[in-house]
């Protein structure tokens, strides 16, 4: 096996990751919807869809430690005589074992797709129990215009929001790839990333402390729908 079949194994696994990340997006998505009809055997079917995160974020999980495994193994290789390829996938098996061995199930609920899924259900049941569906569409309508737009801008970038992250330590959100960009950058400088909503004091935003919003993503996108049936209307 080349080096360069190596890389090309590692890219299809990271838009695997990619694709896991989506399903388990659309699985957040369906459980969302349950919680907020209320509808029977909603407890249960909820349940089961966790237990689907918690394998998705298990796959995804491998695919780290095995991307991370192939990397070392590979950049020892390199470093050594070209001929050590040959052993090249024993020991990335030998490690990877080793590694999995060590990890504990228990982290899981720790993967950032799966503490966005619990919270988006403890919020919608929240919700849920708190309003009437009524009185949740008459305050859309009511807020739509100006103060929920306020809420969907990013501060980074000035612009709707299309994957919100949720800051855990200060609450603030800002769009993924905004604030994933500006922490990797603050990293390089060797400095640490402060929150860019004005007035905030929390001088260290780390990649950990984000988790994805997903019930602000779908009023981001229910208030899309909207603005697009206003506009056909008027056409």
């Amino acid at each position: 096996m080349s080096l360069k079949a190596v890389d090309g194994i590692l890219s299809s696994l990271k838009s695997c990751q990619t694709e896991i990340g989506t399903g388990m997006d659309i699985v957040t998505d369906v459980a969302i919807d349950l919680a907020e009809a209320q509808d029977e055997g909603m407890n249960s079917s909820i349940k089961e869809m966790e237990a689907m995160i918690l394998e998705c974020a298990k796959l995804d999980r491998e695919i780290d430690v095995f991307i991370d495994v192939v990397q070392q193994a590979t950049a020892e290789v390199t470093a050594q005589n070209p001929e050590a390829i040959f052993n090249l996938s024993a020991k990335v098996e030998e490690q990877f074992k080793q590694t999995i061995a060590r990890l504990a199930d228990a982290d899981l609920h720790n993967h950032q797709k799966v503490a966005a899924f619990k919270e988006s259900i403890e919020n919608s049941l929240h919700q849920a129990n708190q309003e009437s569906a009524e009185n949740l569409e008459v305050l859309d309508e009511d807020i739509a215009v100006s103060q929920t737009q306020e809420n969907f801008t990013c501060p980074l970038t000035q612009v709707e929001m299309v994957n919100p992250m949720k800051n855990k330590k200060c609450n603030h959100h800002y769009d993924e790839e905004a604030i994933l960009n500006l922490i990797r950058n603050k990293r390089k400088q060797k400095k640490k990333c402060r929150c860019p909503v004005v007035g905030c004091g929390n001088s260290d935003v780390k990649e950990s402390d984000l988790i994805p919003d997903q019930i602000l993503r779908r009023r981001i996108q229910r208030q899309k729908g909207q603005v697009n049936k206003t506009s056909f209307a008027t056409l």
